[in-house]
């Protein structure tokens, strides 16, 4: 496969939302009809981000907080730390082992395979408080089902990422990382490839999906009331990608 060439321009064009997502919402409807609000348009090669937030507030992925019932280990451990008992309750429900649990801070691995705080479970940009909201059940298929409507609506090939907010280890501060991804590959694999002095490549495997990501989320942010944008000027490769192959295999993973 040939080097990706050069960018001359990459934009980053957001698309706010003029009200909140409701359970039941078309996103893509949610969607087109910002599109218009904002009297914007997609094109071909443009990518489509989306926070996962509208898609689970959408496919009614929120628990109300006072029907959970925290077990005694969930209450000892809010109480010791100041944490709501009810939110670390519903995180191990959402889990599929508990990686590290330590000074107020619970990291699990959800049953997506996606390594975070609280399995992804949030109370803020939700209602105040009332309920939490949880990640999509099947982020990959939510992807896959935004981009095959929009290809129906639009009659464009649009490659959709959902994204969500993660922590980092060794590194301060929280980026976007991509857990949902149709139409475009998510890594590029340039190993083999030479670079200009005639090296062979032998690691360079690109997780662009979380670039793409990351450089969205400088529109998107938590306070920006805008929970998608359109990515124009990067040159995606097409293919049956997912968020899926971001995930790094636990015979691979050194910290395991």
């Amino acid at each position: 496969m040939a080097p990706q060439k050069r960018l001359r321009e990459l934009r980053i064009i957001p698309v706010p939302f003029p009200g909140e997502v409701r359970p039941g919402d078309s996103v893509t409807e949610k969607l087109l009809q910002a599109l218009r609000r904002e009297k914007l348009s997609l094109a071909e090669g443009d990518i489509l981000v989306v926070k996962h937030k509208i898609v689970s507030k959408a496919e009614g992925q929120l628990v109300e907080l006072d029907s959970v019932s925290p077990s005694a280990s969930s209450r000892a451990w809010a109480k010791r730390y100041r944490v709501d008992a009810r939110v670390i309750e519903l995180a191990l429900a959402q889990s599929r082992r508990i990686v590290r649990r330590k000074r107020g801070v619970l990291i699990t691995e959800t049953h997506h395979g996606l390594i975070c705080a609280n399995s992804g479970v949030d109370v803020s940009n939700v209602n105040g408080g009332r309920h939490a909201l949880l990640l999509p059940e099947n982020p990959d298929r939510s992807a896959a089902q935004l981009h095959r409507a929009l290809k129906k609506h639009l009659h464009l090939s649009i490659p959709v990422i959902i994204t969500d907010t993660f922590g980092r280890p060794w590194r301060e501060g929280l980026t976007e990382v991509a857990i949902g991804v149709a139409g475009m590959k998510a890594l590029h694999d340039d190993r083999g490839l030479r670079d200009p002095h005639g090296y062979t490549l032998r690691v360079s495997l690109e997780a662009v999906a979380d670039e793409l990501a990351c450089a969205a989320g400088l529109v998107c942010g938590k306070l920006a009331r805008t929970p998608a944008c359109i990515i124009r000027g990067f040159r995606s490769r097409r293919g049956s990608g997912s968020a899926r192959d971001l995930l790094r295999p636990a015979k691979n993973d050194l910290f395991r």
